[in-house]
């Protein structure tokens, strides 16, 4: 088994905190991919908006969820009693990607055959949609 990412939030306060505590670094991206793109200060105005930026934040958010890798009995065994479990894909697949969300009482999982990479990334995902979003 393997440990991606940093972020798993023990309660909907402590997920609060650390999707807070990226919306200064979300900004800088935001301004930094605008500058590399050569908007001027007018262009800038007008198409970085609040929405852009909250976009960014859940989306940094989201890429520092915790996802653990491993193999289909790994992750069954990884699943805390009283838990609800979501899994997304198939049973006939080796490996799962989960994450478990404390805040929630909830594991969110995808099953993935070769590219771990793209299941971690849209693991992270489906657990910011499925779990945070409401909560922060």
């Amino acid at each position: 088994m393997e440990t991606h990412g940093i972020f798993t939030p023990e309660d909907e306060a402590a997920a609060r905190e650390q999707y807070e505590s990226v919306g200064l670094s979300a900004q800088t991206v935001v301004k930094e991919t605008a500058k590399a793109m050569d908007f001027d200060r007018e262009e800038y105005g007008e198409r970085v908006t609040s929405e852009v930026v909250e976009t960014a934040r859940d989306a940094l958010f989201a890429s520092l969820l915790s996802v653990t890798t491993g193999t289909r009995d790994e992750f069954e065994n990884a699943i805390p009693d009283d838990f609800d479990v979501r899994v997304e894909g198939s049973d006939n697949v080796e490996r799962a990607a989960w994450h478990v969300a404390p805040a929630a009482e909830i594991v969110v999982a995808a099953t993935y055959h070769e590219k771990e990479a793209a299941a971690i990334a849209t693991l992270q995902r489906i657990a910011f949609g499925r779990v945070y979003r409401d909560i922060v």
